[in-house]
């Protein structure tokens, strides 16, 4: 195999984002794709957008790819660089804006933009990939969505999911209902998305929704061990991967018709559901917030390494380069 190192080509799947950020591991041939929201931790069109160019660059390496060549990529995992929030779904403040404006075709684009991404990751975007979502923190909404729609979903205990909705008469539309029924069956699929429930981690993987938990602070290392297990039989795990899509597949047409009538509810959202909208947008602003003040009180690479003999420079798990150890103690990790 070329020395990954050298492929400008290649890499060139991660350039040009803002939203989207990406970071290759040559050791298992692994994508690591983070959110980076900014200003707030939901799904902006942008980003809609740049995880779709990732998706499809993906895609077009492999249309190029020699059939006798081995893929550099075997595994694309999900994560958000923002302490705390995988994701709290989808851009509240957009909705409001286009609900008031009755602007239904913006807001179901906005959709069509979800559906494309989540359904391209459900299906490995038809690749021999497997798709995994890493939850450190909070999931909510099209976030939780988002982390369904992967092959394998790993969250920490102290992590927390649900579907809101309900509580501003909406409901989630990019795919929730199927891939909580492909899981777990239409009577969890109902209750979770009828209550607006909160969920722990824990509970969820009772339920069958997580496939794997791991303590606070230790979510890419439990990547890293899922990687290397998997690995040893990434063939028949593929092939698996594929009797479940048979038996349980989800459709895109599907996910049409259901965004559309998301579509259709939202547009007819009362003043009264928007004005909660309105107050979740600012929780969310608030909460954003809060969480990036808690990460500047320690560097990222103090977060990420735990080997104190670790040789400088190297790259961390955000894929920037650390020259030296500037901790003042050496086992210091809050």
């Amino acid at each position: 195999m070329q020395d990954s190192r050298l492929n400008k080509d290649f890499f060139s799947i991660f350039r040009d984002f803002k939203e989207v950020s990406g970071r290759y591991d040559p050791e298992y041939r692994a994508v690591w794709c983070y959110h980076n929201p900014n200003p707030r931790p939901v799904f902006s069109t942008n980003m809609l957008t740049e995880l779709i160019t990732m998706q499809q660059r993906i895609m077009d390496y492999f249309e190029r790819l020699d059939p006798n060549a081995e893929p550099m990529i075997h595994y694309l995992i999900l994560l958000s660089k923002v302490p705390g929030i995988f994701s709290m779904g989808g851009d509240l403040k957009l909705f409001s804006r286009l609900i008031k404006e009755k602007d239904r075709q913006q807001i179901l684009d906005y959709g069509l933009k979800c559906i494309k991404v989540l359904y391209l990751n459900s299906v490995n975007m038809n690749l021999p990939v497997t798709t995994i979502s890493l939850i450190e923190g909070q999931a909510f909404g099209g976030g939780f969505e988002c982390a369904l729609s992967s092959n394998i979903v790993i969250a920490t205990r102290n992590s927390e999911m649900g579907f809101p909705e309900i509580k501003f008469n909406l409901f989630p539309g990019m795919g929730a209902y199927q891939f909580i029924a492909r899981s777990c069956g239409t009577l969890v699929a109902d209750k979770m998305l009828s209550t607006g429930d909160t969920y722990s981690a824990e509970e969820l993987y009772e339920l069958g929704v997580v496939h794997m938990l791991c303590e606070e602070g230790h979510g890419i290392e439990c990547v890293e061990d899922y990687l290397k297990h998997h690995k040893k039989r990434a063939k028949v795990h593929q092939a698996l991967q594929n009797v479940k899509s048979r038996i349980h597949p989800i459709k895109y047409e599907e996910l049409e018709r259901v965004v559309e009538l998301w579509a259709d509810t939202a547009i007819g959202l009362e003043d009264k559901d928007l004005k909660f909208i309105d107050r979740v947008v600012k929780s969310q602003e608030i909460k954003m917030t809060e969480e990036l003040a808690k990460s500047r009180k320690r560097t990222r690479h103090d977060r990420r390494f735990t080997d104190s003999s670790t040789t400088f420079p190297i790259t961390d798990s955000f894929g920037e380069t650390i020259q030296s150890d500037r901790r003042k103690s050496s086992d210091r990790r809050s």
